[in-house]
């Protein structure tokens, strides 16, 4: 599997995660760890890097979604 098909199934699953009632971080982890367990990765599934630019992501979402509600 390459490393940015990797970095994009996360993307997803932190996105779909982020707005259920469920912990977003979790399963990330569980995920990452799934995944380099069945693929040959150079990322490590634990990268501090990926999570905070996948939590930024989640806040720039997050930002662009209720942008309106923010500026009132």
């Amino acid at each position: 599997m390459d490393d940015y098909v990797y970095l994009a199934i996360l993307g997803v699953v932190q996105g779909v995660a982020e707005f259920l009632p469920i912990s977003s971080s979790g399963h990330l982890v569980i995920l990452g760890s799934i995944l380099q367990k069945y693929s040959q990765l150079s990322i490590p599934a634990e990268n501090a890097t990926i999570n905070v630019a996948l939590h930024f992501g989640s806040l720039l979402s997050i930002t662009v979604v209720y942008w309106r509600d923010l500026l009132a």
